[in-house]
Formats: C-alpha cells, structure tokens, sequence
C-alpha cells in the first residue's frame, strides 16, 4: 500500500466516524443537511426505520448505516463506489415500486447518493433522520403549515391610507385585498329580497314568509340586518339546521347497520343534545370535552353522559365471525371519527404503517386508540362490542360509553395492523405530530373508575395551543355558509389537502373563535355581517372572471347553492302550512313505497311508518335506518352515515327530477296547497283564477306574481281544469281537492315545487 493510498483511506475512515477537520466538517454537515437527508428522508427512510426495518437496514443514524442490513455491510469502506447500497440502487432494485412513488431515484438523486457515499458517506454527530421532520414533495412533515401556531395577522389595508374608509369587516378586508393583488372586485351587495331568503336557509333551514320578507324590506334602520341575524340565531330551529352539519360528521344513525340493522336504543337522544349544544351556544372546547369524555369530567352529568353517544353511533355488529378481531375494527372507527371531525387528520391511515403522506406515525394511531381500549373482548363479553350498559353508566335510558374500569389490558402496535402479531406495548399518548404538545398520558387518580384517557385527550384535542382543532372548526363554519371551505377539503388538513385559499383569513378566523371563548354565534355574526357573505351571486363582469377564477376561490361573487335534502322536504311543508316545529324527542318513520321495501329480507314487516301528524316534523328527526334510507334522501345526497362526512355530494341526476315530478310527498304537498288556497278564499274570489294564482305563488315564492306569470299560470289552469272536467272520476267526487278546479291547481303548485326559484338559492 503506497503512502498516498494509506492517507486516503485514513481520511476516509476519519470522515465516516464525522471527525474530519473542523472545516471539513462544517461543510460537510451543510451538505449533509441540503441533499442528503432529505433524499434519505423523502426516498429511503420509510422503510428503513424504527424496530423493525425493512431488511434489516436502518437508514436513521450512522450507527445503523455502518452496521449493515441482512445482506450484509450497507457500505464498502475500501471501495465506496462498488458499495451494496449504491449496487441496489444501480440495479433498480431499490427503491422498491410504491404506489404514488416514482421506482428509481432520478439521475440527480442518484448523483447525490455516489457523491455521499464515494466521499465517505459523513453523518454528523448524532444525527438522527426523521420521516416525519421536514415537508416533501411525497409526504408532509411536522412543519406542514396546518401544524404550525396559529399567529394572529395583521389585517390588510386596502387603500394604504389612514383617511381611506377601510371595510369595517375584517373579513372583507382579507378577501378585498386578495383581489385587489388580482385586479378584481366583489359582486354588488345582493337585493335584500335574495338575502333574506339566503339568511334563513342559511341559519335555520327553512324559507321565510311572505309577510317576513316584506317586514324586513320595508325595514329601513341600520340596524335591521344584526336583528334579522340575532333573531334567527336566537331561533330553535337555529340548532336544528347546524346540529345536521356535526350529525353528518360524526355518522349519524338511529340503527347499527349490518345485516339485522337492529336499533340503537335512545341514540336520538345525542342527536337532541348536539342541537341543545348549538342553540345554547356551548362553548366549542366543551363541546369536545363532553362527546370524548362526558363521563369523567368532574361535573357530570347525565346530559353530558348523553354527549358520549358520539363514540356510540358507528356501525355496530354483534354477531362478528371474530369477535377479537372486530375490537380493532371498533377501535379503527373510533380513532377515525375522532380524527376527522376533530383534527381533519386520517389517523386511520397508520393502523399498519406510518401514514403514507401525513406526519402520523403508526404507533401514534395506538396512542391514540389506547384512550378507547376498555378490555379485552371474549364471546361471552360481546356486549362491550356496542359500549357498556345504561346500568353501568349510572343512569338510564343512555346510550352513551364509559370505560370497564381504569387499568385496561395492555395496547399493542401490530406489525401490519394485524391482532395476530403484536410487536410492543403502547403508552397511551397525545399524537406526536405537534412536538410543543407531545406528552403521555398521566394515571387515573387511585379513585377513578375509568382510565381517564379519554379526558385527557379531549383536553389536548381542545387546547387553545392545537394549531388544528380552531382552524378545523371555523373551516367548517365557512363551509357551510359559503357552499365551499376556505380548505376545500374539510375533513384532510393534511399533505393532500387542498391549499387554503386565503391562509392568513383562516388563522385571523381561528384566533379571534379561541380568543373570543370558542362561541360559535359570535362567529356566524361576524361572517353573516360581511360583504363578502352579502354579494350577489352574479357580478358585471362574470364572464371575465369566470375565466379567470372559475372555482371562485378568491370569493368574488355570492355561490347559488341548491337546497339539501333536509331542506327540500322541510320547505315543501313549511309552504303548505303543515310543518310541526317541535323541537325533540324519537324520530319519525316515513312512508316507503313497497318496492324500495323489496331488498329486505322481511319487507313489510320491516317498517311501519309513523302517523301522517309525525311525518310533518322537521327531516332532522326522521329517523335513520342505515339499511333503508329514504329514496328521496339519497337521491339529494343524503349520506349513508357509514364514516365521517364532512361534505355531501352534489349531484344533478336524471332521477332528482323524476322524484320531484313522481313522489307521493311531493305530491301529497301539492294537493294540500291547492286545497288550502281554495279553503281560504271566498266562493267569489276562488273563481277568480288570478286570485289563486296570486295566493299560490305567497305561498310558493313569498312574492307576487309577474304579468307575464300570471299570464302562463292562467293558460295552465284552463288547460287542467278543461283537462280534469272531462274526467268522470273527477266529477263524481265533491271535494275541493278532488274537484276539477282543485286538481289543476294542484298540478300548477306542483310545477311551482319542482321549480329552480324553490328548489335553489341565490
């Protein structure tokens, strides 16, 4: 060995053990740092970590680079270049193909990888590589920017001078001066006619009357909007409308789904606790607390118990092929809700492995399900399956969850989610995704009689320092109100997420819902009373923009919106008069038509529908069979409350027509229109065809109708009555609603509910 070549080989011996000179050093560690760890991160690191790495190999530390797979030595010390770890690569044998990865590291990669490696591969001193510790283009890291505090920002300027008259809504300040920077402005504030009907379907879900719109049009104070939202907000039905946003999150249902679909007794009890929640304004982090852990709270209560229903509404079998492998199904549906509907994370997805592209660890997914983990489940223990009883709970007629007792069985991670192949005990812990807040679990106190997991998990889920949960829930707010969320993807805060359309907007919103005591009234009135909220959904220069902003994802005009399912059925019978406002209490069966009946293995013996009195409540108390949901629900896109559904499909099908032209109700609600209007007018005036035009389009529309209207709506009626007279069924019977007269009103009211101006908001 020549005196050159033994040098070299010691320098190269001092820079793999990262004790070259300290120049040398401090220059390799920056190289280090810029391109090789995060090609070791981003391309190698996912299966080389942690216990169990793939092969063997672990791609962490040096330590573990130097120590070879089971293949052997990872590194060739005497000749880098024909190293195995190079070899593999070359080959293309690694990385392995990865859905959603490309298979072989691009030329440049490549070239980074030989040049570490033939330079001596440095690893600074105690370095320890992190999947999870830097964003990427293939996964998010910790510094993902929905994981970052929440920093209140300064808000915009529009004019830049302090004599300018900016807009008294923050709001409208963040949202003018996005489209200031694009040379946009905001549609004109909308008619007060349009508003008025936007506002009440907005906040409670049903149509305003003709005398409540003329009340408010006529109603010149400035103070008039802020009433009109104070009143509603103030409304009953205020917590009827908003509590089916959170009801669709948390996956709903008065039954267990499966194949005997059997009832959950007193579900609809949570189901009134969620409207209570909004109408008396609960603050949000309460509204965590009592859901996750109602039971352990010091103050409890048998309303918060109640709350506890939401880890009770999945689906539920009690009859599994493998009762202890149906635990992990429980448990995977208790982690996901939680997740989603609070966090908008899927930690569902590292039930057996790391997440694939967000900064949640497997063993975080059992972490988090400990806080769920009652016992051990045997055959003889199938009950634990669906919850504990009401008797253990300590009150009756509950369907609500407690633990079995506070030192549950040990949790383990299992290589591949699988029961059968535990690898090492859990301790129950926050998600470690937000490092400030990382911390286990603390014992029950020595007199508890659950684990309090569940507490503590709310309590962190609820800090006012999660950078998650307020963004998450003002999201859902904007959401609703606007037709889209300022992340238009509600239920994933993650790497896929759909970017924020205005970032800064979205943490002034989550600030100013924590700083102002997580009241969510006090945050609708601020959006409500915004410009933005108020434009018109059509703007003068619609055409260019529509090309330039297609998506109206800088809010430049008002979005019209088609009414939801909900909405639909309750606004037909709030227009007909037979709306029963009353608030609460078990649900009502619809009718059912029997062929929707036939794919049930008893059929009719499987439903009885309720009184047709019953059947006139508010959609939100119908009740919801997973296995039998109402055609003209799913039709408008009702969701089947199998997972968490934080937004509904938006479908315009053939079939939605047919059902409003063909349905019994819909029907139904025409015939009682037409004989309401006839019952009301005098024997003169109901032969007067313009007066029962004029009724029926208060009715239908809360306005007058048009000459032009009046006109066709006229021609109709001549053509339906002429049209009926014929028919001798129609003679022979004396009532009004089966009169000819009577019939071609009806079909007139019925083309006025199948109408655009009914069935949508502007």
């Amino acid at each position: 060995m020549t005196y050159r070549h033994a040098f070299l080989l010691l320098v190269t011996n001092l820079l793999w053990m990262g004790t070259g000179p300290a120049n040398s050093k401090a220059d390799d560690s920056e190289v280090f740092e810029r391109e090789v760890a995060p090609l070791l991160i981003k391309r190698c690191v996912e299966c080389h970590q942690g216990k169990h790495p793939s092969g063997g190999l672990l791609l962490t530390t040096s330590a573990g680079i130097l120590q070879g797979g089971d293949s052997g030595a990872a590194l060739d010390k005497e000749a880098p270049g024909d190293s195995l770890l190079l070899s593999r690569v070359h080959e293309g044998e690694m990385p392995p193909e990865e859905k959603g990865q490309p298979k072989p590291l691009s030329e440049e990669e490549t070239n980074v990888l030989e040049r570490w490696v033939k330079g001596g591969a440095f690893w600074p001193q105690g370095r320890t590589l992190d999947l999870f510790e830097r964003t990427n283009d293939v996964r998010g890291g910790r510094d993902l920017w929905s994981l970052q505090p929440v920093r209140r920002p300064t808000i915009p300027k529009l004019n830049g001078k302090p004599q300018s008259i900016e807009p008294q809504n923050p709001i409208d300040a963040f949202i003018g001066a996005q489209l200031k920077r694009e040379g946009m402005t905001s549609a004109p504030t909308a008619s007060k006619r349009v508003l008025i009907r936007r506002l009440y379907f907005d906040l409670v879900g049903l149509p305003p009357t003709q005398s409540q719109i003329a009340a408010f049009e006529q109603d010149e104070t400035p103070q008039a909007w802020e009433k009109l939202i104070d009143e509603l907000l103030e409304s009953p039905q205020y917590g009827e409308r908003w509590g089916r946003y959170w009801l669709d999150l948390v996956r709903y249902a008065d039954t267990s789904g499966y194949e005997r679909d059997q009832e959950k007794p007193f579900a609809w009890k949570y189901r009134d606790w969620v409207v209570n929640a909004f109408n008396t304004d609960m603050p949000y982090d309460r509204f965590i607390l009592e859901q996750l852990a109602g039971d352990e709270i010091p103050d409890r209560t048998e309303d918060s118990v109640i709350a506890t229903g939401f880890l009770r509404l999945g689906t539920w079998n009690d009859e599994p092929n493998d009762p202890l492998d149906y635990q992990y199904d429980r448990l995977e549906d208790l982690v996901h809700t939680t997740s989603s509907s609070f966090l908008a994370i899927t930690v569902k997805c590292a039930r057996c492995h790391d997440h694939k592209f967000d900064p949640v660890t497997q063993e975080d997914y059992y972490r988090m399900g400990a806080a769920f983990w009652g016992g051990p489940i045997a055959a003889r223990e199938r009950k634990f399956l669906g919850g504990p009883s009401p008797e253990e709970l300590g009150v009756t007629e509950v369907l609500g969850w407690t633990d079995l007792g506070q030192t549950p069985s040990p949790l383990h991670v299992l290589m591949n989610g699988e029961r059968e192949v535990p690898m090492y005990e859990v301790i129950p812990a926050s998600l470690s995704m937000i490092p400030a807040l990382d911390r286990p679990f603390q014992p029950p106190p020595e007199t508890a009689k659950t684990t309090h997991r569940r507490l503590q998990l709310a309590q962190w889920i609820g800090n006012p320092e999660n950078p998650l949960t307020a963004r998450v829930f003002v999201n859902r707010l904007w959401q609703h109100h606007f037709g889209q969320g300022i992340v238009r993807t509600p239920n994933n805060f993650g790497f896929l997420a759909d970017p924020a359309t205005h970032p800064e907007l979205l943490d002034w919103l989550a600030d100013e819902f924590v700083s102002g005591g997580w009241t969510t009234k006090r945050m609708h009135k601020l959006i409500l009373t915004s410009q933005t909220w108020r434009q018109a959904s059509t703007h003068p220069q619609q055409e260019e923009y529509s090309v330039k902003d297609s998506g109206n994802r800088l809010w430049w005009r008002s979005e019209r919106r088609r009414l939801d399912a909900e909405a639909l059925r309750d606004s037909m019978l709030a227009v007909t008069g037979e709306l029963d406002l009353r608030v609460g209490g078990p649900g009502f069966r619809p009718s059912i038509r029997a062929e929707a009946l036939e794919g049930l293995s008893r059929k009719t013996d499987a439903w009885q529908p309720s009184s047709k009195e019953e059947q006139a409540r508010r959609t939100l108390y119908l009740f919801s069979q997973r296995s039998l949901l109402p055609p003209m629900m799913t039709t408008f896109n009702f969701p089947d409350a199998t997972q968490s559904c934080a937004q509904r499909d938006i479908t315009t099908v053939p079939t939605q027509a047919l059902v409003l032209m063909n349905n019994p109700f819909v029907h139904a609600r025409s015939d009682r229109l037409a004989t309401t209007i006839l019952e009301g007018l005098s024997s003169s005036q109901a032969e007067n065809v313009q007066n029962q035009v004029q009724q029926l389009w208060v009715s239908v529309y809360g306005r007058a109708p048009t000459t032009d209207e009046i006109e066709i709506a006229t021609k109709h009626l001549s053509v339906q009555r002429h049209h009926f007279d014929s028919l001798s069924e129609a003679k022979e019977d004396s009532s009004i609603a089966s009169s000819p007269a009577g019939l071609a009103l009806a079909s007139l009211a019925h083309v006025l509910l199948n109408s655009n101006e009914f069935v949508y908001v502007d």
